[in-house]
C-alpha cells in the first residue's frame, strides 16, 4: 500500500527570486556544462547550483551544495512551510508526435519501501554511477532536490477530483520549459482534501516512471540513517495511469565502431530473424504503436530505410527463455537480445557505459547521426503502451535501459523535501 503524505516543503520565496522561472532547471541528467552556465546566468539561486554542484575552489561539490542551500535559507530565498501541503501540478505540452496534451498530477512525499507487489515497482534497469552521485548529494544536503515521477491506478480519478477545485484559482507558481511545456503548481493544505487524496492512493501499487536512481538512493539513505523520521520518505510527482495526458514515447538505439565481423553478423541476424521491407522515406522509420514487433532500420553503408518485422515470437522466446512473457514481447528487449547482444556481442558492461551504443529520442536526430556517419546504424523503436510497461513491472522484470521516454519531464526546483525535522 502506498503511504502518501503531505510535506512541509522547502521552496523558493518567489518574491525574493522573481518567481519560479529563473530558478528551475531540467533534471540533472539532461544538463550539460553549457546548459548549467546558462541556467546560473538566469539567477544565482537557480537550483542547478545545488543539484549539479561545482565548488569554485575545487573542493567537495556535495558539501558545497549543502553550504549553498543553507545560505539560501539564511538569505530568505528558500523557506519552509509551516503546514503540511500537497501540490497539484498541471503540465501543458506538445509531445514529440506534435499533439497537444495536459498531464495532471500532484507532488507529495511517499514512504520508501522495498520493491515488491502491492508496494513500489521499478520498470527499468539502472546504472551504478548515478546512484553513488545522488547518494553523496543526499547525505550532504539532507533533502530531496528533485521529484521522482511515479504512476498509480485511480480509474475514477478520485485524487484529481479532490484537488481540482484548488486549481481553478491562480497557481502559486508557473514556469515554461525550453520545449514550451507550461508547468503550473498550486498548494493545498486543507486536511479534508489531503485525506481524500491519500484515500485514493492508499491501495495503489506505485510504478516508477522516471527517477529510478533517485529512488534507489532514497532506499539506501533511509537504511543508513535507520529508525523512523522524515528520511523514510521521498519526494514524488504522482500521476494516474488513466490520466489522458500520460504518454510514453520511444528511445531509439544507435550503434557505432562496428568491425567487419559485426557488420556481417548484424545483417545476417536481421535477415534471419526479421522480414525486411524497404520504406519509401526516412520519415517512415519510427514504427507505429501496435501489437506486432516492428522496428525501423537504417545504416550508414546503404543509407536506405527498412521496416523490420520479427518473423515469429518463438525466436524471441528462444533467445530469452528465462524472461517473462511480457518482457519477451518488448521491442527494446528483443532488439537487445537478438541484435545488440546477440549479433554485435555487446556485454552488459558495454551497454551500461555506452561503449559502442547510443540513444536518441528525436527521430530526425537519429537519422542524421547515421547519415552523417557518426553512428553506423540506427534501430527505431515504437511507443510502448503504458499497460505494457505495467505488465512487465508486474511480472517482476525491469526493462532494458532507456526503454521508455515519459514526456514531459518534471522540472527540478519546484520544491524540496527536507529529510530532517
Amino acid at each position: 500500500m502506498a503511504d502518501v503524505q503531505p510535506l512541509r516543503a522547502l521552496h523558493y520565496a518567489l518574491d525574493k527570486t522573481g518567481g519560479l522561472q529563473p530558478v528551475v532547471a531540467p533534471p540533472y541528467d539532461v544538463i550539460y556544462t553549457e546548459g548549467r552556465a546558462a541556467l546560473l546566468e538566469q539567477s544565482p539561486y537557480n537550483v542547478v547550483a545545488i543539484d549539479l554542484p561545482l565548488a569554485a575552489d575545487g573542493g567537495d561539490p556535495y558539501e558545497h551544495a549543502a553550504e549553498v542551500l543553507a545560505q539560501w535559507q539564511s538569505e530568505g530565498a528558500v523557506v519552509q512551510d509551516e503546514q503540511p501541503t500537497i501540490w497539484p501540478i498541471e503540465q501543458d505540452y506538445v509531445g514529440p508526435d506534435g499533439r497537444t496534451r495536459t498531464r495532471r498530477g500532484f507532488l507529495a512525499r511517499v514512504r520508501v519501501e522495498d520493491y515488491g507487489p502491492g508496494r513500489i515497482r521499478p520498470h527499468e534497469r539502472t546504472h551504478p554511477g548515478p546512484k553513488e552521485d545522488r547518494l553523496r548529494l543526499t547525505r550532504a544536503t539532507k533533502a530531496n532536490l528533485s521529484p521522482i515521477f511515479a504512476l498509480f491506478s485511480d480509474p475514477e480519478q478520485r485524487a484529481w477530483q479532490a484537488l481540482a477545485p484548488a486549481t481553478a484559482g491562480e497557481p502559486w507558481g508557473q514556469t515554461v520549459d525550453p520545449d514550451g511545456t507550461v508547468n503550473r503548481l498550486w498548494r493545498v493544505d486543507d486536511p479534508k482534501v489531503i485525506a481524500s487524496v491519500q484515500a485514493a492512493a492508499a491501495d495503489a501499487e506505485l510504478l516508477i516512471a522516471d527517477g529510478h536512481h533517485r529512488y534507489e538512493t532514497a532506499r539506501v539513505y533511509a537504511e543508513e540513517i535507520g529508525g523512523e523520521g522524515p528520511h523514510r520518505y521521498v519526494l514524488m510527482c504522482l500521476v494516474t495511469l488513466e490520466d489522458p495526458g500520460l504518454t510514453v514515447f520511444p528511445t531509439h538505439r544507435l550503434v557505432r565502431n562496428l568491425t567487419d565481423t559485426q557488420w556481417d553478423a548484424l545483417r545476417r541476424a536481421i535477415e534471419t530473424d526479421f522480414t525486411m521491407t524497404p520504406l519509401d522515406s526516412v520519415e517512415q522509420l519510427p514504427p507505429p504503436e501496435n501489437e506486432d514487433l516492428e522496428l525501423g532500420y537504417i545504416d550508414a553503408r546503404e543509407q536506405r530505410p527498412y521496416r523490420l518485422v520479427l518473423r515469429d515470437q518463438a525466436i524471441a522466446d528462444a533467445a530469452m527463455p528465462d524472461r517473462s512473457a511480457p518482457y519477451r514481447r518488448l521491442d527494446t528487449a528483443v532488439t537487445e537480445a537478438l541484435l545488440i547482444k546477440g549479433a554485435l556481442g555487446l556485454s552488459d558492461e558495454q551497454i551500461d557505459h555506452l561503449d559502442g551504443l547510443g540513444y536518441a529520442r528525436d527521430d530526425q536526430q537519429a537519422i542524421e547521426l547515421v547519415l552523417d556517419g557518426e553512428y553506423d546504424a540506427a534501430l527505431f523503436m515504437a511507443p510502448t503502451p503504458v499497460g505494457r510497461v505495467q505488465d512487465v513491472a508486474s511480472s517482476g522484470e525491469s526493462m532494458p535501459p532507456k526503454s521508455t521516454y515519459f514526456f514531459p519531464k518534471v522540472p527540478t526546483g519546484l520544491l524540496f523535501n527536507p529529510l530532517v525535522d
